[in-house]
């Protein structure tokens, strides 16, 4: 359940444009956080990272209970991806401002993925929601 209330937050972030359009009062609340955006982005990275190894490490769970764990799965690489479009300026600055070629790689694949931040971000919260519902649904003993 916390990855899906983490994944539905990050994913409010995210989407700034859908969040004002809703709630034009929230413009206040997005400009506090704005500046801590990077550090949220790294964090939520590296959880959803971990997200991943628990998925991998427990594929197990395939056998047992298949459907949480396409949706652990499946949220983690959406909180992971999410993280690291907002974690991006720092995680370029702190972890690869030492080699130039993960630096260019890394741009390219924030090119590649940047356009559709939105389109991931109301995916995160419609995942984030399942994850929810699913956690009470799919317990593993």
């Amino acid at each position: 359940m916390i990855y899906g209330i983490t994944l539905i937050l990050l994913s409010i972030i995210a989407v700034p444009s859908l969040l004002l359009s809703k709630k034009p009062n929230a413009k206040e609340l997005l400009e506090k956080v704005e500046p801590y955006q990077g550090w949220i982005g790294i964090i939520f990275c590296f959880w959803g990272i971990w997200g991943l190894v628990t998925a991998v490490l427990n594929v197990g769970w395939l056998t047992s209970a298949p459907i949480w764990w396409i949706t652990l799965a499946a949220g983690s690489l959406v909180e992971a991806c999410l993280g690291f479009l907002l974690g991006f300026p720092l995680i370029n600055k702190f972890f690869l401002s030492n080699n130039e070629k993960a630096r260019e790689k890394a741009v390219r694949i924030r090119a590649s993925v940047a356009p559709k931040q939105g389109k991931l971000g109301i995916l995160g919260i419609i995942v984030g929601a399942w994850m929810i519902v699913a956690s009470f649904l799919f317990t593993i003993a």
